[in-house]
């Protein structure tokens, strides 16, 4: 449980923090360490910096922007964002409370968390679902990037060695909207085998004018199950259209098999999910 030997480097500011990663290929960032530090004791991960930049204060906190959208800094942790202005999302409501355990969200981050795009983890299905962007920072300059682009792969992004991830900007309150998560988790783990983040608009004649599903725990990174968007946007979401659309949450996925659960499983749990999460979505559209 000793990490292999690395250099460890404080950044006191973003811009020192790039010129560090930039200098460095086998530099890895430390922001709240809940994820990259245990793979260190185990030596599953063996960089040969860290840079710190857990200080960073100008990487904190939750600001709404002029178009009512809010921007989340990197260096939120899971219990501040419940304790602001995003609670009113009640996908971020189901999720984040059952993320680790309260240590684990008092020190984990945000954008740790999303950088690290563990296959099963909670957040990630959020974003998808909330059609959230992601803010990239290089020395070259910055650039925004959806969520539904970002996640390529396990433990994998599409975040260039050279970049930053700044902040994350959620949608602005809408009429007419609602969201939820939903999810089959491991006993032992607390990690989801299957999780469905939901985001939904209604308009008029009870049609769905917008559906986000984000899954996470089914493929080997989160994913939006565009299969059942497209099959229920246009659409009044009755019982039977609602069954049917849920039935394609693992459409073009290779599934997950492993000892917790088998491929058959957990496509067949994808559907059962996905039909209550959306049902929960809906019945919080306000």
């Amino acid at each position: 449980m000793i990490p292999a030997a690395f250099d460890y480097r404080r950044a006191g500011s973003v811009d020192e923090a790039l010129q560090l990663i930039a200098a460095d290929d086998g530099a890895k960032v430390l922001a709240g360490g809940q994820s990259l530090l245990p793979l260190m004791k185990l030596r599953l991960a063996s960089p040969g910096t860290l840079v710190d930049i857990g200080r960073l204060d100008e990487l904190r906190g939750i600001a709404r922007l002029d178009d009512g959208r809010l921007q989340v800094g990197a260096l939120t942790t899971y219990a501040d964002l419940l304790d602001s202005a995003a609670e009113h999302y009640g996908v971020l409501r189901d999720a984040v409370p059952n993320i680790g355990d309260v240590q684990v969200r008092n020190v984990g981050t945000v954008g740790g968390s999303i950088a690290h795009a563990d296959p099963a983890s909670d957040l990630p299905a959020a974003l998808l679902a909330l059609d959230a962007e992601i803010v990239l920072r290089s020395s070259a300059g910055t650039r925004s990037i959806k969520a539904s682009d970002f996640f390529e792969g396990p433990f994998q992004t599409a975040m260039r060695p050279d970049e930053l991830l700044t902040a994350v900007i959620l949608p602005g309150p809408r009429d007419g909207s609602g969201s939820a998560y939903e999810s089959l988790e491991q006993p032992a783990s607390g990690y989801s085998m299957v999780g469905v983040a939901v985001g939904v608009v209604v308009g008029a004649g009870n049609a769905i004018e917008y559906l986000g599903i984000g899954v996470t725990g089914v493929g080997d990174h989160p994913y939006r199950a565009s299969g059942v968007e497209s099959a229920l946007v246009g659409a009044a979401a009755t019982g039977e259209a609602l069954a049917a659309a849920a039935s394609h949450a693992a459409d073009g996925i290779t599934v997950n098999s492993d000892i917790h659960a088998g491929a058959d499983y957990r496509r067949a749990m994808a559907a059962v999910i996905t039909r209550r999460a959306i049902e929960k979505a809906l019945a919080r559209v306000g």
